[in-house]
């Protein structure tokens, strides 16, 4: 297959900045921390993500557990380096200000810490790289869920939406056909990834979907939501489920942070479905016309994902973690994937 040829809406891969954070490395990553005032150990590990570099640092701590003839425990900290040309500064604190509400509010959300002078956000010496502190906690992502545990989740996501409704986020995006669609499409398309043999059938598919699903959108009062709400950022510890990683905040649908929370489609997770809504209407009201938005979000998310590895395709974690990518094999079943969604919607929304 040819080589893609690289879009002009394109950012330069390979400038300073973005260089910088390819090349991350421990040295960095102890720098950063301790010019926020810590003193590191030198223990560093790095976690998986691949969005943004994250890396598991122990500290010295000198207060927290001494007394008495007692030795102070060190912390351990996680220290988050944000995607440069992802998300402006604006962006990213709108993410710091829901986390931050969401605490005062007392939903169990993991919030940014802040530094000495109060802020949550700071650029790493050297490089304008936005980076931030969490505390390190414990949780477990559950192999299957009760009915019982699955009514705590939607009473916990109904707590979520009430703050997330209480006032907009004005810089963070909003999720539409057109954001999430057709944008990522024209990413595709402009850049060359669809092979001939399935680019007009993956074009129509993806557009005809973003055509059924505009009018069921302009009804939508778009809130500010977690936005990736799956299970592995959704974590459990002995007083209950709490939420972790909102780096996928947008402002859309409530649905958003159910359907990816299920395990499967249509009748197979009704009665989860059922579990999850009864517990968030002791809490919230749902409007139920949004539940034929699942299998659009679904769909949608589908180009959305695709578009996100072609952008990341030169960042040198891509390649390895996602071998099949831009390969024949991969278009086609993407291509087969929207043409069943688009049969689904359409036998979903002469049902409804």
């Amino acid at each position: 297959m040819a080589k893609p040829k690289k879009p002009a809406a394109q950012s330069a891969w390979g400038d300073p900045i973005t260089q910088y954070f390819f090349d991350l490395g421990p040295e960095r990553v102890l720098d950063a921390v301790e010019a926020a005032g810590y003193r590191c150990t030198g223990l560093v590990y790095a976690l998986n993500s691949y969005e943004n570099r994250v890396y598991d640092v122990e500290v010295e701590n000198d207060a927290e557990g001494a007394g008495e003839g007692r030795v102070p425990l060190n912390l351990r900290r996680i220290v988050k380096f944000y995607r440069p040309g992802r998300w402006s500064k604006e962006q990213i604190l709108e993410e710091h200000e829901f986390m931050r509400e969401l605490g005062e509010a007392e939903v169990p959300a993991v919030a940014p810490l802040s530094f000495p002078d109060g802020t949550t956000l700071r650029e790493t010496p050297g490089a304008k790289l936005w980076y931030t502190l969490f505390p390190k906690v414990g949780g477990r992502v559950p192999d299957e869920l009760s009915a019982e545990q699955l009514e705590w989740i939607g009473r916990l996501l109904a707590r979520l939406h009430n703050v997330g409704a209480s006032h907009p986020a004005r810089h963070r995006i909003e999720l539409t056909p057109a954001t999430y669609g057709l944008a990522n499409l024209e990413y595709l398309l402009e850049g060359n990834w669809l092979p001939p043999e399935v680019r007009a059938n993956y074009e129509q598919y993806a557009r005809e979907i973003c055509r059924l699903a505009e009018p069921l959108f302009r009804e939508i009062r778009p809130i500010r939501i977690h936005g990736d709400c799956h299970m592995g950022n959704l974590l459990w510890d002995k007083p209950g489920p709490f939420l972790v990683d909102f780096d996928d905040m947008v402002r859309g649908p409530e649905v958003q942070d159910f359907w990816l929370l299920l395990p499967g489609r249509g009748e197979d997770v009704r009665e989860s479905l059922d579990a999850l809504l009864r517990g968030y209407e002791t809490l919230r009201p749902f409007a139920r016309t949004q539940l034929k938005l699942i299998e659009i979000l679904r769909a949608l998310r589908f180009v959305h994902f695709s578009a996100w590895i072609a952008r990341r395709w030169k960042d040198p974690a891509f390649p390895g973690a996602f071998p099949d990518f831009n390969t024949p094999r991969y278009w086609d079943e993407k291509t087969r994937d929207l043409r069943e969604q688009l049969s689904l919607i359409l036998q979903e929304m002469q049902g409804f």
